[in-house]
């Protein structure tokens, strides 16, 4: 699958989640964009971290986390 091909899916994906085509948009190149550094950060490959972001927002569109979500721990 090429990077075109792939904006367009995950475009559906957040077009049918309720996306505005102007925000599906963006948000779409934005996670194309995390998951190309968690790729860098995490070391885990590229459909992994795909997996986990898209996830992510499917989850949290329902107003929950995925039980893998790790939050940032506070430093008092």
């Amino acid at each position: 699958m090429n990077s075109e091909q792939e904006l367009v899916q995950i475009k559906t994906l957040l077009s049918r989640l309720g996306a505005s085509d102007v925000a599906s948009d963006v948000m779409a190149r934005q996670l194309v964009k995390r998951a190309d550094q968690w790729v860098e950060e995490r070391g885990i490959n590229r459909v992994e971290a795909m997996r986990q972001l898209l996830e992510l927002v499917v989850t949290g569109r329902s107003g929950g986390l995925p039980a893998s979500f790790e939050a940032p721990s506070e430093d008092n």
